[in-house]
């Protein structure tokens, strides 16, 4: 059975029996002489799907997110550097990739995972230039979920980004969340663990070419990345609190260098066999 078809179904039943569920299904998996159903053969299997990457320009509409000294939003930044990859990705490395918004809109946190979900996505990538807790702090970061903080830097950043939808006027307080711990839930293991190859691929591949925040990969509770069916990163390609990083981010060639950069990484994960 296919990973991605196991983590659906499990999460469509009761946590009790999701252990169950799993554990019979890869039982199968692992024995095909187990399955009732015989084997498709060769020749009437479809070819693979091409992968599928959502790329979320953080902000928008109401809500400006960080704003540098020189008047550079954050939603405009973000908005122009996914569009850039989204057609590096289909030009040049032939991944299809899809965009949360288009244009400048608001869009609340958990309609960002919905959307993501409902694509059935390979890799999710929230792209952010914020306004960083030091104003020294510079550089290229990526972050995966975690209930607990790997420093009160990446904390700090997720309690301010977890607060955008109020620009939307949601109360988040009495909110469902999309999914509950899903960090303890046996059905996020590999989406979990993705994250985290993708985190440590993308990084290591930026560092060639572009400056990297120190302890450039880090982890927080963000609310934008609880898929729990989809391998899942948070970019800050900068800060605009930065006055340096604010000069790159403002020229439309330094992002289009971003841009360039940051699809080749994307691709190179997507490609890798380990990221399944």
């Amino acid at each position: 059975m296919d990973r991605r078809r196991l983590l659906r179904l499990a999460l469509s039943v009761p946590v009790a029996a999701r252990a169950g569920l799993l554990a019979s299904s890869m039982a199968m998996a692992a024995d095909p002489k187990s399955a009732a159903k015989p084997s498709t053969p060769a020749r009437d299997r479809r070819p693979a799907r091409p992968r599928l990457v959502m790329l979320d320009p953080g902000h928008g509409g109401a809500d400006p997110g960080a704003i540098g000294t020189h008047g550079t939003q954050e939603k405009d930044v973000t908005l122009d550097i996914a569009r850039e990859v989204a057609r590096l990705l289909a030009d040049r490395h032939r991944i299809t990739a899809r965009l949360t918004r288009n244009d400048d809109r608001f869009l609340a946190l958990d309609e960002r995972v919905a959307l993501t979900r409902k694509s059935e996505a390979d890799l999710f990538v929230s792209i952010h230039a914020d306004s960083a807790p030091n104003a020294d702090a510079r550089g290229l970061s990526a972050y995966t979920l975690s209930s607990k903080a790997s420093d009160g830097f990446a904390s700090r950043l997720a309690q301010q980004e977890n607060r955008a939808d109020r620009f939307g006027g949601l109360d988040m307080k009495g909110s469902k969340q999309v999914v509950k711990d899903i960090l303890l839930d046996l059905t996020a293991r590999h989406t979990r663990n993705a994250s985290l190859f993708a985190r440590q691929t993308l990084v290591r591949g930026v560092a060639k070419d572009l400056r990297l925040l120190e302890n450039p990969m880090r982890a927080a509770n963000f609310a934008v990345l609880k898929a729990p069916d989809v391998p899942s990163l948070l970019v800050e390609t900068g800060f605009l609190s930065n006055p340096k990083d604010e000069e790159i981010l403002r020229d439309a060639e330094a992002r289009r260098r971003v841009a360039r950069v940051l699809a080749r990484e994307i691709a190179a994960v997507l490609s890798n066999r380990s990221f399944a």
